[in-house]
This record gives structure tokens, C-alpha cells and sequence, in this order.
């Protein structure tokens, strides 16, 4: 059985040569990869883009002679011992080939993925570009992607309802609600999913 795996991605606009800013993972057991990147096209941001996704991304430039943030967790299933990649969330901010390492390193830890996001057209083409192109993904990773809003539509639920409303993220603490910060719309799509799938 395939992993699910719910993301989302935010990036300099919708437009053909936009560049991606943040990509969040969340797996259906509850593992993270969290990856800000530092070479985005900055000269895209605009005053919505500057508001209302780089003011909520979690880490800042490091001060002079610092490393960027790198932040990996054990998951509970692997509590103790030597290989920590066995079974791990990750938090990074990074230029896109380091993301693109960890993030295959991230994908190992999964026998076979699936993945799932909403309205993914641009999510899954910047995925792709983490890694050249679509022929080059993790070989685990199903070639094709799932979206949710055609789940919405299947189950008879307006595909425009509001994600956050309809995953009730009363389940949240207040400081932990970010839209557009590519984690937590991750993690609302997966709750999105979890809900509508009990239909």
C-alpha cells in the first residue's frame, strides 16, 4: 500500500517562470518536511506575495558566519539508536540543491508514495523542478498526482469551499495557523482529505 502524501508549495506568482519560495510535506502517519529556499526569484514579490507568504515563513537569513536552518526529528516509531533517517520529519532553509538532497533522503524513509495536494498544476510542475524535471523524481514517488479538488467534486462538495473551515482547524492552536505557509496548507489538505474520504 502506498504512503500518502499530502503537500503544498508557495512561489513568486502564477505565471510561467515563477520560482518556488517554500514546499511543506506531511505524510498520512504524520512525518514533515518543512523547506524554505533561499534562491527564489526575489524580484517577483510583490506587496500580497511579501504580506502574505514571506512574512509567514518560519526562519530569517542567519546572521554572518551561521548556517541556514536544519532542524531533522526522530518520528515515534523510531525512538532510539544510530540511523535517525530511518523514520524522520525535517525543517531546512536552503538553496534548492541542498533542499532537493534532503528531500530525497526524506522520500527513502517511504517503501512506495502517492501524492496528494489542491488545485496542483503549479505544485506539481515546481515539485518536478526540485529535482531537473518529472522524469527525475524519487523512484518511490508515483509519476502521477492527486488532487483534492476533484475529490471535493466526486463527494458532491463545492471544489471552492474554504479548506480551512472544512477541516475545522478549531484542532490548531492560534499561533500555529499559517495560511500560506507551505506546512500547515499541507497539513489542512491532508485533514481535507481525512474528511472527505469518510463521506
Amino acid at each position: 500500500m502506498k504512503t500518502k502524501i499530502f503537500f503544498d508549495t508557495e512561489f513568486t506568482g502564477l505565471h510561467q517562470n515563477t520560482t518556488l519560495i517554500s514546499i511543506g510535506l506531511i505524510s498520512d502517519c504524520g512525518k514533515t518536511f518543512y523547506a524554505e529556499l533561499i534562491d527564489y526569484d526575489k524580484s517577483q514579490i510583490n506587496d500580497w506575495l511579501q504580506k502574505n507568504v514571506i512574512e509567514n515563513l518560519l526562519y530569517s537569513e542567519p546572521p554572518a558566519g551561521q548556517d541556514n536552518h536544519y532542524s531533522a526529528q526522530r518520528h515515534h516509531d523510531n525512538p532510539t539508536g544510530n540511523d535517525l533517517y530511518k523514520s524522520f520529519s525535517l525543517e531546512i532553509r536552503d538553496k534548492t540543491s541542498i533542499v532537493k538532497h534532503q528531500l530525497i533522503q526524506w522520500f527513502g524513509q517511504f517503501e512506495s508514495v502517492e501524492i496528494w495536494s489542491d488545485c496542483l498544476a503549479y505544485d506539481w510542475v515546481l515539485f518536478c523542478q526540485i529535482f531537473g524535471n518529472a522524469f527525475n523524481i524519487p523512484e518511490n514517488v508515483y509519476y502521477i498526482p492527486f488532487d483534492i479538488s476533484t475529490l471535493f467534486k466526486i463527494k458532491g462538495v463545492d471544489p471552492d469551499i474554504n479548506r480551512e473551515e472544512f477541516a475545522d482547524i478549531n484542532v490548531f492552536n492560534e499561533n500555529e495557523i499559517l495560511k500560506h505557509n507551505a506546512l500547515f496548507d499541507a497539513k489542512i489538505i491532508k485533514m481535507c482529505y481525512e474528511r472527505l474520504i469518510q463521506m
